[in-house]
């Protein structure tokens, strides 16, 4: 019998480590990983709609085509993680550390961030209608 998709949704792992954690395709939505350690998390495909990720160590960890709007990523660490594809409208990303990362196809400009990271995103990740 193959397990599905995993379910966190309203869950919390406030400070756990979960580096290397594979949660891709996962429910997150509302889950709170404040804290926690993800680094290296596998992430891709998820739906992390208002979850909570408030200085989390999200270093290298993948969000390809992750749905992740209204999430809250206050000062998290996400440098060298992937955002290809990820659905960012009204996600909280400042203070984060993610200006090494990939941003190819994330609609970043809909998200809330810092100026610095909003220019450095421009310049290196432009928006492909403008």
């Amino acid at each position: 019998m193959t397990e599905g998709p995993k379910d966190w949704s309203y869950t919390s792992h406030i400070g756990e480590d979960l580096r290397g954690v594979d949660l891709s395709g996962a429910d997150l939505r509302r889950a709170v990983f404040d804290r926690a350690d993800l680094e290296g998390a596998d992430l891709s495909g998820a739906d992390m709609r208002r979850a909570s990720f408030k200085g989390a160590n999200l270093m290298k960890a993948s969000f390809d085509k992750a749905d992740m709007r209204d999430a809250i990523f206050l000062k998290a660490k996400m440098n060298l993680s992937n955002f290809q594809g990820t659905r960012l409208d009204r996600a909280d990303l400042r203070g984060i550390r993610g200006r090494y990362a990939i941003w190819r196809n994330a609609n970043w400009w809909d998200a809330r961030m810092n100026d610095d990271l909003r220019k450095a995103l421009t310049k290196k990740w432009p928006r492909e209608d403008e």
